[in-house]
């Protein structure tokens, strides 16, 4: 992971923090930059390692990419949905025309009024 930093941008931070603490206390920040990077490193193999054991012989056979986040694109999980073959055909029923409906259109001069089963 680089966060976007690259060597020039590292070299212009780097003049900055010169100005801004001199050249008196620039080693001692340098020394707790350097352990903080340290811990946060030993961190994160204590947590791989942690895992590991948790997990046992099958950590290893995990493939971690295919669990990124960053990969899941939904306009290509929607196409491929759609494009798989293996879902069957739906038949879709023409709609039923409601009460509120049959209410709504006009009545032929012979046809008798709609009735509503569902209608408490």
């Amino acid at each position: 992971m680089s966060f976007g930093l690259t060597f020039d941008k590292l070299l212009i931070i780097g003049i900055i923090a010169v100005l801004l603490l001199g050249p008196e206390r620039l080693p001692y920040y340098a020394s707790q930059l350097a352990r903080l990077v340290r811990s946060l490193r030993d961190m994160a193999n204590g947590a791989k390692d942690r895992m590991r054991d948790e997990m046992g012989p099958d950590f290893d056979d995990i493939d971690w990419k295919k669990l990124d986040p960053r990969q899941y694109d939904p306009r290509r999980i929607i196409r491929e949905a759609l494009v798989d073959d293996a879902v069957p055909e739906v038949k879709v029923r023409p709609p039923v025309e409601g009460a509120y409906a049959q209410r709504q259109r006009k009545l032929k001069e012979a046809e008798a009024a709609p009735f509503d089963a569902e209608s408490t």
